[in-house]
């Protein structure tokens, strides 16, 4: 008789382990898949709050830009600061910096390659990086070119850092039609960092401690910028 109640109870006690570790490996199943969930909705949330910035050096190749007092180009000046200021961009967290061009590659201005790369990636801010020229070699300063109304902001905060990190002439920010800021989608600014046809700004604009300081003033403007349209609301498509 006892070993004929004991067979049930044995039955009994089995299915009742059994929906218990079934219940567990459920629970254990069901967590795991919410903390893939929501490690893939922080991934997408880091995603959208990237901030996309091209930075474009003037010219390359066949394209020499203006010729220095010292009879150094333009191209090169404009690479050398690019890659400078590339390279602080991405020490800078919720920024992903693109360049137009890596190396002394010719880049068409007839292809409108470079706006072109801008709007393909989506970007939210575009920046091309140039060294003036004029006849008079006593002609000096800082100046920044807009076109849209919507760029006009960003213009003045890069002037106003890259000014600082020069100290040459402030030439203040105008608006004009070159195609690298009409037909970027993006706010977009060219900074003319100084003349190379002015002997002394030349020589300080091929220095490394200039670019340096040049390259520092850019990535603050456009942190300056970041948060300044993120406080208006002018930016929440972005994140």
């Amino acid at each position: 008789m006892k070993k004929i109640l004991f067979i049930p109870l044995l039955l009994l006690l089995i299915v009742i382990i059994s929906v218990f570790i079934s219940n567990s490996v459920n629970n254990k199943t069901n967590a795991n898949h919410n903390n893939i969930i929501n490690n893939n909705d922080d991934h997408n949330d880091d995603k959208d709050t990237v901030l996309k910035v091209v930075i474009d050096p003037g010219h390359g190749g066949k394209d020499k830009g203006a010729t220095g007092a010292s009879g150094k180009y333009e191209k090169d000046f404009t690479l050398s600061l690019s890659k400078k200021v590339e390279e602080l961009l991405e020490q800078e967290s919720g920024i992903q910096v693109f360049m137009t061009r890596t190396d002394d590659s010719f880049i068409s201005q007839e292809s409108r390659y470079r706006p072109k790369y801008a709007n393909k990636l989506d970007a939210d801010l575009f920046i091309s990086i140039h060294g003036n020229t004029f006849s008079d070699p006593d002609v000096s300063g800082t100046e920044t070119y807009y076109y849209h109304k919507n760029s006009r902001l960003f213009a003045k905060f890069l002037q106003k850092h890259v000014v600082e990190a020069t100290g040459f002439r402030d030439r203040g920010t105008t608006k004009k039609d070159l195609f690298v800021v009409r037909d970027t989608k993006m706010p977009a600014a060219l900074i003319e960092v100084g003349y190379l046809t002015n002997p002394q700004e030349e020589s300080k604009m091929l220095t490394d401690d200039i670019q340096s300081r040049v390259a520092n003033s850019i990535v603050e403007g456009i942190k300056e910028y970041k948060e300044r349209s993120e406080k208006q609301g002018i930016l929440e498509w972005i994140f």
